[in-house]
């Protein structure tokens, strides 16, 4: 329902919380669904949903609001998950094309590129921790 509300208004930027709301709900949404990255988020999140949304909520404010309203490490949970560089690319593309569907402007085009910079110091830091044998500290 929110996907569509937000169609009927016209795109614009993110600029507001329900914005980042909309996003993470709308993306999530999907990538439940999806036969490659699916599993892992539901096997994962098990039934903490609204909790990991709230989480989600506070990092993507953080991110790209500049609120500062998440604080944790979001690297650690992901090292143990089985995950490698087609999770990754699949994640990028739903979440570029929830962006795209939602939204337009520099905000959106922002979230974007600090999703492929997550995306790729993720992989290389699991590779490293990986490679040496050692698993983070949390």
């Amino acid at each position: 329902m929110k996907e569509q509300e937000s169609s009927m208004a016209g795109k614009g930027d993110i600029r507001t919380n329900k914005d980042v709301e909309l996003l993470v709900d709308t993306f999530y949404g999907r990538a439940r669904q999806d036969e490659l990255v699916g599993p892992i988020f539901n096997d994962t999140i098990q039934d903490r949903w609204p909790e990991h949304l709230a989480k989600l909520y506070g990092f993507w404010q953080t991110v790209l609001l500049g609120e500062r309203s998440y604080q944790g490490a979001p690297f650690i949970p992901h090292f143990p998950l089985p995950i490698d560089e087609r999770h990754f690319q699949r994640w990028l593309q739903l979440f570029h094309a929830t962006l795209d569907d939602l939204f337009t402007g520099l905000k959106a085009e922002e979230a974007k590129q600090r999703a492929v910079m997550m995306a790729r110091m993720f992989q290389y830091k699991i590779a490293e921790y990986k490679a040496a044998g050692i698993t983070p500290i949390q």
